[in-house]
């Protein structure tokens, strides 16, 4: 008989395979017996199940998988083998949190997914049926109570609108998550969302989202149970929130594959090492195939476009790995050109929205902007060509459309490589054909391409000479309205990149207030389609910059309002227009500041000297900014600020951060700007951005914190958001009048609380605002020091006082000598503060300079009453905080000065003023330093 309890496996383990199941339990009941090795004891025990599985001895083998898994918590092989034990003994719960167990270890794996399939069905139909199963089921019965509300037809929609609620919000704890997970609820959230009942699908898509959050192991598990076909098909349907919904659930479990806000986690089958590429290249694929689908919505098609925007390009250059931009362009870039090839006038045209083809654009940009190096530039380039090459057929007109509007999309996403798409052999060419064609939609899509290649000035230059003349006739001759407005923008772009030479005069006959008339007319007229509508805008933008034309503009109020209202379309091309167009209005662009000599100059030698028009001074500009703001024109740009970071560019928001400055000018209108929602929607646009745009979004919300009250202008924890811009406005390369506000919007916010107090010191703006109290204009030191006298109430401003080594004290007492009065008040008052709340500071201010006790006498002698009082408390901290240092005052005039203030008759005014004498001198006798006048 052997007693080594390997070969005994090995032995068992032949047996087993032979199918002689007896004599291989008793191998591998003999190598137990003798085996003292705990990995190999687990191994002994689930191969012993297995033998007693296939002898239907059900209760046994359970026992023996259950010690394997208390040896190893993660065996896989003993799971799954306890999982069917239990099944057989008609212990389904148990059975399915099993083979659950071994789901989320190996998400991959179809038989596991199989019979996860199996036993929730089984459990259902045991629990409909109102078995005794239902209460060893639930072992939750809060989370199975929902369920069954929610999957009985004839539950009242008030209680399972109730329950679907609680099952998000318990979706989203960690505990309520797996106890759902634990419970078969992914199955049941399935059966959820086949009721078809809009309502119950976005709870349950949403309790998915919430517990695939930060978990790696169950949104892999969730993805697999549900499917990725399952999803993707969701998210194609024609129901705007549920598409989005579950774009966020996908992008839920993609966060979780990459790595991305992932808790920690300490359970045992955390440990298993999960590889996520393959799955994240399987979500990939299916979105790229959502791209070209006609059983796609054109939101579905948006989700898919958003969700690669987002997960494909690398959110950081730093980082070298850009695997999955390289897979994208290998295996969809074709089917991105596709979606922007698309042409939604003819009849095979896929779903689109009107900001379909505009995101594929953008995708098409980030990808190539991903790229590392030439070699991958040109791949994507010989892509894009070959593509576009197999697209152009002079027997195909239609199949030739689909090419320019390829070439057209590419020129709004990477413009540097539409350039070079423009320069293939003909396709120039084509455009200008396509123009002089008698169909209309050649004429369409040949105009929209030219006015994007006309950006670029070197092919401005060939369009004015060869396309110029086209645009004309089709402005003139086309009876169609969207060929209309095209070639009218066409024009007016054209005009703008030809400079003076080739005005827009000179391309459109009659004035450009006749012109922007016509835009005015289009986009106010709601029968024409949103996209062709969003042209007008683009042609306003350029024709706003003539003085006339804007101030027109401001007066037709339909007109505003179509404008407004068309900003809250999720389009880059229109939010750019829209902010561009207003930024024209109110004048926020920069100008160059014309020197009078060189003026007289350039009059002397006879040369052209621009004038400013009328209508651009600044009467007329308040004007036209009181019109807008009557308009509504803060709510639209709050609305614009909202959109995707995908639609609003940086360009975008320097625009709207210029025109929000404009219109916080006048301090009047500053309420009605918060009121509206202003000061909100410039935080982020102070954040993110350019830099300029920044400056002037910080600048903005300087003027608005420097007169109004936090509370209202910035609600609850936003105020906390604002302090970091106003701070970044104290700097020397900011202009003074931005150092100015800043300093005013920080001295608010430092005499509303301690907390926002120590924001500001956190932010280490107290280096900077002790630089303006040094400052020569009387300004910037007097705001600087008004700041400061805020901020001494806080304990850790005080601590930077007391320390050693700094001349903080020093500048604040000889402010308190400046002839500033201003200046005078907001020192004497930070001292006043210092002194009362740190006695070590009273003596030390007679240390930091000899002139302290002159400053101290003038201003306890001073005319102004304000001075005056917080000199005598100061005087009285000094005297209240050392017997000494009170002795040392009484030898001086300063004595006198307190006899003389004590002794006048009681005057309401001055009340406050005589008490605190009358202190200092009653503190004085109680050291025994002065006696009553009775006594002396």
């Amino acid at each position: 008989q052997m007693e080594d309890p390997i070969q005994l496996k090995e032995e068992g383990n032949k047996y087993f395979q032979a199918s002689d199941y007896e004599k291989a339990l008793q191998s591998y009941t003999q190598a137990i017996k003798l085996n003292k090795d705990k990995g190999l004891q687990a191994v002994l025990y689930r191969n012993r199940a297995a033998c007693y599985l296939k002898k239907e001895e059900y209760a046994k083998a359970a026992s023996d998988a259950s010690r394997a898994i208390d040896i190893n918590a993660s065996d896989i092989k003993a799971l799954y083998r306890r999982s069917q034990a239990l099944e057989k003994l008609g212990k389904l719960d148990q059975a399915f949190k099993d083979a659950q167990k071994c789901a989320t270890i190996e998400p991959r794996n179809k038989n596991f997914q199989e019979t996860l399939r199996r036993l929730g069905a089984n459990i259902q139909e045991k629990v409909k049926a109102g078995g005794a199963l239902r209460v060893q089921f639930s072992t939750d019965s809060r989370v199975q109570k929902m369920f069954e509300i929610l999957l009985d037809e004839n539950s009242e929609k008030e209680k399972r609108e109730k329950a679907a609620n609680n099952l998000v919000v318990l979706g989203r704890e960690e505990a309520g998550a797996e106890r759902i997970f634990q419970n078969n609820g992914v199955n049941l959230l399935l059966q959820v969302i086949e009721t078809k009942d809009p309502e119950l699908i976005l709870a349950a898509v949403r309790t998915l989202s919430g517990m695939c959050t930060g978990h790696k192991a169950r949104a892999t598990a969730i993805l697999h149970y549900l499917g990725i076909d399952s999803i993707c098909m969701w998210m194609s349907v024609d129901n705007e929130e549920i598409s989005l919904a579950v774009c966020n659930l996908l992008q839920t479990i993609t966060d979780c594959l990459l790595g991305q806000g992932m808790e920690e986690h300490h359970g045992k089958e955390e440990a298993v090492v999960l590889d996520t590429k393959k799955d994240l290249r399987m979500i990939t694929m299916r979105l790229l195939d959502m791209l070209v689908s006609k059983k796609v919505s054109g939101q579905g098609r948006d989700r898919a476009l958003n969700l690669l925007n987002k997960n494909i390009p690398r959110k950081d250059l730093k980082d070298h790995d850009n695997s999955r931009t390289i897979f994208v362009i290998d295996n969809g870039l074709k089917k991105i050109l596709k979606v922007v090839g698309q042409i939604p006038e003819m009849p095979e045209c896929l779903p689109l929205t009107e900001n379909t083809q505009l995101t594929a654009s953008v995708l098409l940009n980030k990808l190539y902007d991903d790229l590392r190096c030439d070699p991958e530039r040109d791949n994507y380039r010989v892509i894009c060509e070959e593509y576009i090459k197999s697209k152009i057929d002079p027997q195909n007109m239609d199949k030739t459309l689909h090419a320019i509007q390829m070439v057209s999309g590419v020129l709004q996403g990477p413009f540097d490589l539409g350039n070079k798409l423009l320069g293939m052999k003909g396709v120039m060419e084509m455009m200008v054909a396509l123009c002089g064609s008698e169909r209309e939609i050649d004429q369409l899509v040949a105009v929209e391409a030219l006015i994007h290649a006309s950006t670029k000035l070197s092919r401005a230059t060939f369009i004015i000479s060869n396309g110029v003349a086209l645009l004309k006739e089709i402005y003139k001759k086309t009876k169609n309205e969207k060929i209309k407005i095209r070639a009218l923008v066409g024009l007016c772009k054209l005009g703008s990149a030809g400079g003076t030479d080739y005005g827009l005069r000179q391309f459109a006959e009659g004035s450009t207030e006749k012109l922007a008339r016509q835009c005015r007319k289009w986009l106010c007229n709601t029968s024409i389609d949103t996209r062709t509508r969003k042209w007008a805008v683009e042609g306003l933008a350029y024709l706003t910059l003539d003085a006339d034309v804007k101030d027109d503009f401001v007066e037709d109020e339909p007109a505003l309002q179509a404008m407004f209202e068309l900003a809250k379309t999720s389009d880059k091309t229109i939010l750019y227009s829209v902010a561009s167009a207003l930024v024209n209005c109110t004048n926020s662009y920069d100008t160059k500041e014309l020197v009078p000599e060189l003026v007289q100059l350039a009059k002397f030698s006879k040369q052209h000297v621009p004038e400013e028009h009328p209508k651009d001074k600044k009467d007329f500009v308040v004007k036209r900014v009181k019109r807008l703001l009557k308009a509504g024109v803060v709510s639209a740009l709050a609305c614009m600020v909202k959109a995707d970071s995908a639609i609003l560019t940086d360009q975008s928001k320097e625009l709207i951060a210029r025109v929000f400055l404009a219109l916080c000018e006048d301090p009047k209108d500053r309420g009605t700007i918060v009121a509206q929602g202003g000061g909100k929607a410039l935080i982020p646009l102070a954040v993110e951005g350019t830099e300029v745009g920044k400056i002037k979004a910080s600048h903005a919300l300087a003027k608005i914190a420097a007169i109004s009250n936090p509370d209202i202008a910035f609600p609850g924890e936003r105020v906390y958001e604002v302090v970091r811009p106003l701070v970044s406005l104290l700097n020397t390369e900011r202009d003074g009048l931005q150092n100015y506000e800043a300093l005013l919007g920080l001295t608010n916010f430092s005499g509303r609380s301690d907390k926002l107090r120590l924001k500001i010191v956190k932010e280490r703006a107290l280096p900077d605002i002790e630089n303006y109290m040094f400052e020569n204009h009387d300004q910037l030191r007097q705001a600087a020091t008004e700041c400061m006298c805020n901020l001494v109430v806080n304990k850790e401003v005080q601590e930077r006082f007391v320390a050693d080594g700094n001349d903080r004290l020093k500048l604040v007492v000889l402010l308190c000598g400046e002839d500033d009065e201003k200046v005078q008040v907001a020192a004497a008052g930070a001292l006043a503060m210092l002194t009362a709340a740190q006695k070590k500071l009273c003596s030390k201010m007679t240390e930091v300079t000899t002139q302290w006790l002159e400053i101290l006498q003038r201003l306890c002698l001073h005319d102004n009453t304000e001075v005056q009082h917080r000199g005598l408390v100061i005087t009285f901290n000094l005297i209240s905080a050392d017997k000494e240092l009170a002795k040392k005052l009484v030898e001086t005039e300063l004595l006198e000065i307190l006899t003389y203030i004590g002794k006048q008759e009681d005057d309401p005014k001055k009340q406050h003023i005589i008490n605190v004498a009358r202190d200092c001198l009653t503190r004085c006798m109680d050291y025994g330093l002065i006696k009553p006048l009775s006594q002396a």
